[in-house]
């Protein structure tokens, strides 16, 4: 089933930056209103003044909230109903990760990890999907990643959060099926995003052959036009999709014999993680 954005109410999460950001200004042209939400302020405002300049119909509105809380959730989704009225369609692109041997990351960011990428994705869901349900349409779409289909060594719990994406959308969808109301995942592999700033190593970025890695603007380009078709699945990037599909033939102990080496790399390329250096912010 197929979706409109025409004359639509979205809520983006994650908009300060990145494919949230890039999905922001690919929608303005469309949208009804755009909620924009994430946890620095000034990088919404700055978004938002950018969008009225160029679309002084379209309403905006700038929630700043902490998602890994859910009654910041609620905070929120109290301004959206009274500013806004109902969210048409939900885009869950707000999350973070981390990189390193996991017994040196810092408990307190693993744990707004998995607040974030889990808990915050799924009750804001389940605020706003009833409503759409009672309706008989709107839309979410769900930012996952390549490794919610595959997994990592230095990102286990990174990609054990986009496993639960990946397996929640495919769920639900199945759940929603003739309701009128479309669930979507997008599973984007490399993107030039500030993913490797927040998991705090910038040899992430390093190990990534040429190629490979898109545009924030590409992947929202992509994982929105694939949004609107209704697929289940959205990989943005040729060489991704290829890669996506090759690893489904791969055994998993030939996966596993692959990273059998990973941890000497991974103790040359990391350090345990500062306080300093581990507070968090949506990624992407």
């Amino acid at each position: 089933m197929k979706l409109s954005y025409k004359d639509q109410r979205i809520l983006i999460t994650g908009a300060s930056a990145g494919i949230g950001m890039a999905m922001a200004r690919q929608l303005a042209p469309e949208a009804k209103a755009l909620v924009l939400t994430a946890r620095r302020e000034s990088l919404l405002e700055a978004l938002k003044t950018e969008l009225m300049l160029a679309y002084p119909q379209l309403e905006i509105l700038v929630c700043p909230c902490d998602l890994s809380d859910t009654r910041s959730i609620d905070g929120l989704l109290h301004v959206i109903a009274q500013e806004i009225g109902a969210v048409d369609i939900l885009i869950n692109n707000a999350g973070m990760g981390d990189y390193g041997l996991f017994e040196d990351a810092a408990w307190h960011k693993l744990e707004a990890m998995l607040r974030l990428n889990i808990e915050g994705l799924t009750y804001l869901t389940h605020q706003l999907v009833p409503a759409m349900v009672l309706l008989g349409r709107g839309g979410v779409l769900n930012v996952s990643s390549g490794f919610g289909l595959f997994f990592s060594p230095g990102m286990a719990v990174y990609a054990a959060t986009k496993h639960y994406v990946t397996a929640f959308t495919e769920g639900l969808r199945a759940e929603l099926r003739g309701t009128g109301v479309v669930i979507s995942q997008v599973c984007p592999g490399p993107v030039r995003t500030e993913f490797a700033d927040v998991a705090g190593n910038r040899a992430i970025e390093q190990r990534i052959p040429a190629g490979v890695a898109l545009t924030a603007e590409q992947c929202a380009r992509e994982a929105l036009s694939g949004f609107r078709l209704g697929k289940a699945l959205i990989v943005p990037g040729a060489v991704m999709r290829t890669l996506v599909t090759l690893g489904r033939f791969i055994p998993r102990p030939l996966q596993r014999l692959a990273f059998s080496g990973a941890r000497p790399i991974l103790q040359r390329e990391t350090e345990p993680t500062s306080e300093a250096a581990s507070e968090p912010v949506e990624a992407y």
